[in-house]
């Protein structure tokens, strides 16, 4: 396996020497972030290469790779703001932990990666640090959350990012960034203990990069039980992720449930003909489940879940009307839910878990776009309408992420290529829980004959 550091290197051009890589990295993020707003809080360049000249050959499996985090973690010493200004001023005084790890493993952060506010929503833009463009057409959205990991990936500013996925948001910006994303299995790599995760497990950290094995080796890093949380999947390690083929259920559009844009299909199918010339099996198979069921389920969860978390934002008046709308209405959604309403959301979410199992037993993954809908306008909040259908809630048009996201699967996307106006799509392939491995590995067997972010890079 080809470590971090020398992937980055060789794409740089530069010996794989920390410094030279990080001489290289502040370099093209001085030339290109200008115009694509990923990298946000950016440390200064004189520690940052002292840093660099201190890291030891070999001193772990991230020794001297520049990251960036995503503004809704803690990185000791840089802001969080979340994209709200309520925490524009707000400094870090630990990491968290998968942040710590990473440090541990001898990564060195640079700086931020920006993110909608509080992460609501699949396109990166906040009153603090503005919009993140699309590399690949600076007029469209990035998607999100992890939109300016994803835009940093495209732009060639990093080679891993680490992001966060509730719906979708380590598989919508990278599908759309034409890079790679992963949501682990739940539990496999710990949130922060905040005493929650007892009820919410809906959100998960996870990894992107320009290639399955920098996936493969920052969710090593990420990874591992923690003795305060109460879900724990165990460990993972990069060296058993091989390249390999798979069963692959092809679910489309959920049976007509789900509009999509025109070309979004026709793009998957076409990535899914090519997977078959690589040995995959691919069948069209109808919906396992109800969609309107999984939706109903979803938003219920969802809502009650940001509820919980901002609820204190929300009773000050104040603090209140600093938020966003869209937030304030999931809030305010949430707070409203009755207890039999959780409850029964939860026994959908139950039945849909012993469903994908029954599917699971004919096939290694089930296939998804990781988007419905092309990269659309920045300056929208998010698309009304798909495909002549109007869209009920901001996040409606994301509804085809939410059936790994309610049963804790993992999910990679990959880059699918490209639809006639130039724009990228993603095809997300879903495995049971604890295949985490064998994902990435398919990711990797297709990575080997495509590598999409290398052929297809963008203009900028």
């Amino acid at each position: 396996m080809t470590s971090v550091l020398t992937e980055c290197a060789e794409r740089l051009g530069v010996e794989a020497s920390p410094v030279a890589v990080m001489e290289a990295t502040l370099a093209r993020v001085a030339e290109v972030n200008g115009s694509v707003n990923a990298v946000v809080s950016l440390r200064d360049e004189a520690a940052l290469l002292a840093e660099a000249a201190a890291v030891e050959r070999g001193a772990g499996l991230l020794a001297g790779v520049p990251v960036a985090v995503k503004d809704l973690a803690n990185a000791a010493g840089l802001p969080t703001s979340m994209g709200s200004p309520l925490f524009a001023e707000h400094v870090a005084a630990r990491d968290d932990l998968f942040v710590a790890r990473m440090r541990a493993a001898g990564a060195i952060v640079i700086g931020k990666t920006n993110t909608p506010e509080f992460g609501l929503g699949s396109h990166t833009f906040n009153p603090v640090h503005g919009r993140t463009c699309n590399p690949y057409d600076l007029s469209r959205s990035a998607g999100g959350s992890s939109g300016g990991a994803a835009a940093a990936l495209a732009a060639g500013m990093l080679e891993i990012a680490d992001g966060s996925d509730m719906m979708g948001s380590l598989r919508n910006p990278a599908g759309w960034c034409n890079v790679y994303g992963f949501r682990p299995s739940f539990g496999l790599v710990p949130s922060e203990p905040k005493g929650e995760t007892f009820l919410h497990q809906l959100a998960t950290n996870g990894p992107m990069a320009r290639s399955p094995q920098g996936l493969a080796a920052l969710l090593e890093v990420q990874a591992g039980p923690d003795p305060r949380q109460p879900h724990r999947a165990g460990t993972f390690r990069a060296v058993d992720v091989v390249p390999r083929t798979g069963r692959i259920a092809w679910l489309g559009d959920w049976g007509g449930a789900l509009p999509m844009e025109a070309g979004v299909r026709d793009t998957c199918e076409s990535a899914l003909r090519e997977m078959e010339g690589l040995g995959f099996v691919v069948e069209p198979v109808a919906p396992p489940f109800d969609a309107e069921a999984l939706w109903d389920a979803w938003i219920t969860l969802r809502s009650w879940a940001v509820a919980g978390g901002l609820s204190l934002l929300y009773d000050d008046e104040a603090t209140r009307a600093q938020l966003k709308d869209t937030c304030v209405w999931e809030i305010a959604r949430g707070r409203a839910l009755t207890a039999m309403e959780v409850h029964r959301a939860s026994e959908v979410r139950s039945v849909w878990f012993a469903a994908a199992a029954e599917l699971f037993e004919r096939y290694d993954a089930y296939a998804l776009p990781t988007a419905q809908c092309w990269p659309f306008e920045g300056t929208w909040e998010y698309p009304c309408e798909i495909a002549g259908v109007p869209m009920d809630t901001y996040h409606r048009w994301m509804e085809v992420v939410i059936s790994a996201s309610l049963i804790g699967l993992p999910a990679v996307a990959v880059p699918a290529g490209f639809g006639a106006a130039g724009l990228p799509m993603g095809l997300q392939l879903v495995g049971p829980r604890g295949s985490d491995a064998a994902l990435i590995g398919m990711a990797e067997r297709w990575h080997r004959a495509t590598d999409w972010p290398n052929v297809r890079a963008p203009r900028l």
